[in-house]
C-alpha cells in the first residue's frame, strides 16, 4: 500500500504556524516512503471562510518547500480538492447512511437546541443534543424533508458499547459511546460539517495515513463510526502534540506571532522556520539541532516524534534563524535579502558585498538589515552631544577638545596611505596614545562621525567599505556640528 497523506487546512484566516507543523509531519512521512502528500482546502463552513486565505496557505506551503503532488491549484486524479465543489458527493453518502438507519434527519430548531446546550450534562452521557428526532418514524421524517422543512443530518451513534481505534503515536483509544454526541452530519444549508466531509474524502481521496493535531483525537470516534457505517477500512490515524506557549497553554496569537507568512516579512528563512518546526516535534538521531529539510525527511520517524506538547520559545527561534543567516555564503545572503524585499533601495551596489558580510554575524532576522545599514544609504541625522565620548551620561572630554581631535582625526585619515582596515586602525590608535584619549573614547566620536550611531558594524571595515573621500566628507560634517557646541 502506497502511503498517501493529506494537509486539509480551513481557509479562515491567515496560515497558522501549528498547520505547516502538521504539514511537515505529513510530508517527511510521505516523501520517505515514496507516497503521495496532497493539499485539500476545507472550506464548507461558509460564515468563516476568508477571502484570499486559500492563496496563503498555498504560499506558505510552497515558500517552506512542502511541494506536494495533488491540490486545488494543480488537480489530480480524486478531485476537486476544495469541499464546496464536493457537496453532491457528501449529499450521497447521507442519503445511504439514512437509507441504512445509521444516520437521522433533525427537525429541532435553532432556539431548542440553544436551551439544551445550555442545559448542564446528565452523569455518563455525552453533553449537547438529547436525541428527540431519532425517534421519528423515517417515513414521517422523510415526508417533512420533501415538505422543505428545514432539518439537519445527524449520526445515529450507538447508544451501547465503547468504540476503539488506534493511534500510531498513543497506541489504543478507548471512548464510550455514551460520550459520544450524535454529531450533525449534514447542516441545514446542505453544506457537510467537518465530520462528514473529512471522512468521506479521505475515503475517496485514497488517504492512507490520517496525520493531524492531537485536538482531534476526541472526534476520532465519530469518524471511525462513520468508516464503519459505510463499510470501509480505517486508514491509520497519527495525532501529533499541539505547540504549547511557555505556559503550556495552545499556541495562539495572543501570546506569539501564529502567521507563518508573519515570519517570512520579518526575515526568517524558510529553512529555519522547518528546522525550528522538526525540532519541536522530532529528535534527530544524533541530537544535533540544525537540519535541513531533506536530512529531516530523510531520519524522520515515529519512534522519535515528541508526544507531549513541545513549548514554542521565541528566544530559541531567533538564534535557530540567526544561525541559518550565518551559514549562507555571503553572496547567497545578499541574493536572499533582494528577492524577499529586505536589501534597502538605495544601498550604492559597490557597498552591498561589504555590508552584507558586516551584517552576517549580527543578524537574527533580515529585517533588521535594513536599519544596520542605513547609513551607508545616506549620512542620518544625530545630535552633536553623541560625538562627545561619555560615562554613564556625564562627558569625558569638552567639545572644544572634541572639535580639536576630530580635526587631528581629518588630518590623520587624510594622509593614510592605504585605506583598509587594516591601516585604518593602527592610525586612529596612535591618534588616541596622542591626545591622551582612550581607544574607545576616539573610536566613538570616530563612530558617530562615520556611522551617525553609536552602536554600529566594526567601524574600521565600515570606513574600508565606505571609502576615503565619503568618510573624510562625513568627518568634516562632524567639525561642523561639535563646533557648534564649542
Amino acid at each position: 500500500m502506497t502511503p498517501r497523506t493529506r494537509l486539509a487546512p480551513s481557509p479562515t484566516g491567515e496560515p497558522h504556524i501549528g498547520n505547516m507543523y502538521v504539514a511537515l509531519f505529513n510530508w517527511a512521512f510521505a516523501r520517505q516512503t515514496g507516497g503521495q502528500f496532497l493539499i485539500r482546502i476545507e472550506d464548507t463552513d461558509r460564515s468563516r471562510f476568508v477571502e484570499g486565505a486559500e492563496a496563503m496557505i498555498l504560499e506558505a506551503l510552497q515558500w517552506l518547500g512542502l511541494d506536494y503532488d495533488e491540490g486545488p491549484d494543480r488537480g489530480g486524479p480524486v478531485g476537486p480538492y476544495r469541499q464546496s465543489q464536493r457537496l453532491e458527493i457528501y449529499r450521497e453518502h447521507a442519503d445511504r447512511l439514512l437509507a441504512a438507519g445509521h444516520a437521522y434527519r433533525c427537525f429541532c430548531t435553532a432556539e431548542r437546541l440553544k436551551e439544551l446546550r445550555q442545559r448542564p450534562p446528565q452523569a455518563g452521557q455525552a453533553a449537547g443534543y438529547d436525541r428527540l428526532c431519532r425517534a421519528l418514524d423515517p417515513a414521517e421524517s422523510a415526508r417533512r424533508a420533501a415538505a422543505g422543512e428545514p432539518h439537519t443530518v445527524r449520526l445515529a451513534v450507538p447508544l451501547e458499547g465503547e468504540t476503539r481505534f488506534a493511534d500510531g503515536l498513543r497506541g489504543e483509544i478507548t471512548i464510550a459511546n455514551a460520550m459520544v454526541d450524535d454529531q450533525v452530519l449534514i447542516k441545514s444549508d446542505g453544506f457537510p460539517t467537518y465530520h462528514m466531509a473529512v471522512v468521506v474524502d479521505d475515503r475517496l481521496m485514497g488517504v492512507t495515513h490520517v496525520i493531524r493535531a492531537e485536538e482531534w483525537i476526541t472526534s476520532t470516534p465519530k469518524h471511525v463510526l462513520l468508516y464503519q457505517a459505510l463499510g470501509w477500512e480505517l486508514p491509520q490515524f497519527y495525532h501529533v502534540s499541539l505547540i504549547r506557549n511557555p505556559d503550556r497553554s495552545k499556541l495562539s496569537k495572543r501570546k506569539n506571532p501564529t502567521n507563518v507568512l508573519w515570519y517570512r516579512r520579518e526575515g526568517f528563512l524558510p529553512e529555519a522556520v522547518v528546522n525550528y518546526l522538526g525540532m519541536l516535534g522530532h529528535s534527530m538521531p544524533d541530537q544535533r539541532e540544525i537540519f535541513t529539510l531533506a536530512e529531516f525527511r530523510e531520519a524522520f520517524s515515529w519512534q522519535r516524534v515528541n508526544t507531549t506538547g513541545p513549548v514554542f520559545d521565541m528566544d530559541k527561534f531567533e538564534w535557530l534563524n540567526g544561525e541559518w543567516i550565518r551559514r549562507m555564503p555571503v553572496e547567497d545572503l545578499a541574493a536572499r535579502l533582494r528577492s524577499e524585499g529586505f536589501m534597502p533601495a538605495g544601498l550604492p551596489d559597490a557597498y552591498v558585498p561589504g555590508a552584507v558580510k558586516l551584517m552576517q554575524p549580527r543578524l537574527k532576522r533580515l529585517k533588521e538589515f535594513a536599519d544596520g545599514v542605513a547609513f551607508f544609504v545616506s549620512r542620518l541625522p544625530y545630535e552633536p552631544a553623541l560625538l562627545i565620548p561619555d560615562k554613564k551620561g556625564k562627558p569625558l572630554h569638552t567639545a572644544a577638545e572634541t572639535c580639536d581631535a576630530l580635526a587631528r582625526m581629518r588630518a590623520a585619515l587624510a594622509a593614510l596611505p592605504g585605506w583598509t582596515a587594516a591601516a585604518l586602525e593602527p592610525g586612529m590608535r596612535s591618534l588616541a596614545a596622542d591626545l591622551g584619549w582612550k581607544h574607545a573614547e576616539l573610536y566613538t566620536t570616530l563612530r558617530v562621525a562615520i556611522t551617525c550611531r553609536r552602536i554600529s558594524t566594526p567601524l574600521f571595515e565600515t570606513m574600508e567599505i565606505l571609502g576615503r573621500e565619503e568618510c573624510l566628507a562625513r568627518v568634516d560634517g562632524a567639525i561642523e556640528k561639535a563646533q557648534a557646541l564649542a
